[in-house]
């Protein structure tokens, strides 16, 4: 006998109150049995044992409604990470909002660590341990640790027990709980690992490791745009020509340098530079080779540069250094390395002549000689100028606030 409508209802009601879902989880099924087997009806060629069967399937598999809150879940929480990873293209503000949402969508989780890798090497990238501490380094990727074997294997790991799990046989006493290792992967390509930690031992269930795929997927294209307009910015910043910063650059790295010693009270040096010789150069043999003779000064002077030194490319043959720290005798001193290490270089000729480029420059100091930005770049050009047109080969002193140019001794 085929049952009413009515009857499979009543029977849905029955098997639904047996104690497995609570009463809310009933009626939102109850609600979505009832749609289906209007459709059923609707149907004219459907016949009521079709009902039946979708009545009994759904009634029997407890865990629909479980299923469907945690597809709902994990819609929201992908929103919700698109949103905060695409609101900044800065590489540490992505990786603090991964490790954020990590630590959000995981109960229980101790810290979450992100390291970057790159032409086969990890590096330590964000942070987030339960306590709110951030960017603490707990302990760099061991060679045959979890992280690089996540990296070069490009699949995740779960260790339950971190006391137990072979792969931490040789980790610190202390390390205990449970830790899941994630490759965050680009186009099959694996840009870092994500590892999460727990206190209790007993490992991730499966719907925690898809909110996991989740974020990884999401914090891997977030990381490669972030890295792109690095890339960009940086060759905004960048002369074409010779790889050094250019005006643009050297203009925010001065800015910076004077509201540093504001702050701090330490003078800085600025340097104007003219290659001696270049016209001559460019002339004789053309642009061409010009362009090559700047290319090979640019990487001569910067092999000799302190990390802290900043060297730019001003325009032409015109070229900046700015020194931290640095007071009058510092920047002299400076100087003299240069004009060492230019008449070290050798530049051989199209017809194989050796031709040496000199150098010529001006120098000021911050605040001695003035008190912004421009204002140091124009001090040290007429420093320049001066040195170019009574001193050339040799680095003259700007003018102070008080007093006229001096000419310094030549410079050997």
């Amino acid at each position: 006998m085929i049952k009413s409508q009515q009857e499979l209802l009543e029977e849905a009601h029955k098997k639904l109150q047996d104690g497995r879902l609570s009463k809310g989880q009933q009626e939102i099924l109850l609600q979505m049995l009832d749609l289906m087997l209007e459709i059923a009806d609707k149907d004219s060629g459907a016949e009521p044992q079709a009902a039946g069967k979708i009545l009994a399937n759904a009634t029997h598999h407890h865990n629909l409604l479980a299923i469907i809150q945690q597809q709902a879940a994990e819609l929201d929480a992908l929103k919700r990470i698109t949103v905060n990873l695409t609101s900044s293209l800065e590489l540490q503000g992505v990786l603090d909002a991964v490790v954020t949402e990590a630590m959000s969508l995981i109960n229980d989780a101790r810290d979450t660590h992100i390291f970057l890798y790159q032409d086969g090497q990890l590096r330590f990238g964000s942070s987030l341990e339960a306590n709110g501490e951030r960017n603490r380094i707990f302990s760099m990727p061991r060679p045959n640790g979890m992280t690089y074997t996540v990296a070069q294997t490009k699949k995740y790991i779960v260790a339950e027990n971190i006391r137990t799990h072979p792969i931490f046989a040789n980790a610190p006493p202390e390390w205990n709980g449970s830790i899941i290792g994630l490759p965050l992967m680009f186009d099959e390509n694996v840009v870092g690992v994500m590892n999460m930690a727990r206190f209790s031992i007993g490992g991730f269930s499966t719907a925690e490791i898809r909110l996991l795929e989740l974020l990884a997927d999401q914090a891997a294209i977030a990381i490669m745009n972030a890295r792109l307009h690095l890339a960009v910015s940086n060759q905004a910043m960048s002369d074409t020509l010779t790889g050094l910063p250019n005006r643009r650059a050297l203009d925010a790295r001065l800015d910076n340098e004077v509201n540093r010693s504001m702050r701090y009270g330490h003078p800085f040096a600025v340097l104007m530079m003219d290659l001696d010789g270049f016209k001559f150069i460019n002339d004789t043999y053309g642009h061409g080779f010009g362009d090559q003779v700047l290319r090979d000064v640019a990487k001569h002077m910067t092999e000799s540069l302190r990390a802290s030194d900043f060297l730019a490319r001003y325009g032409g043959d015109e070229l900046t250094m700015i020194i931290p720290e640095a007071n009058l005798e510092t920047a002299r001193q400076a100087a003299e390395k240069i004009h060492e290490r230019l008449a070290s270089l050798e530049i051989t000729s199209p017809g194989g002549k050796t031709n040496k480029l000199g150098l010529s420059g001006g120098i000021a100091i911050y605040p001695t000689h003035a008190r912004t930005a421009s204002d140091m770049l124009r001090a040290a050009d007429e420093a320049l100028y001066y040195a170019k047109k009574h001193a050339r080969g040799t680095f003259v002193n700007a003018k102070g606030f008080t007093g006229e140019l001096q000419r310094p001794k030549n410079l050997k």
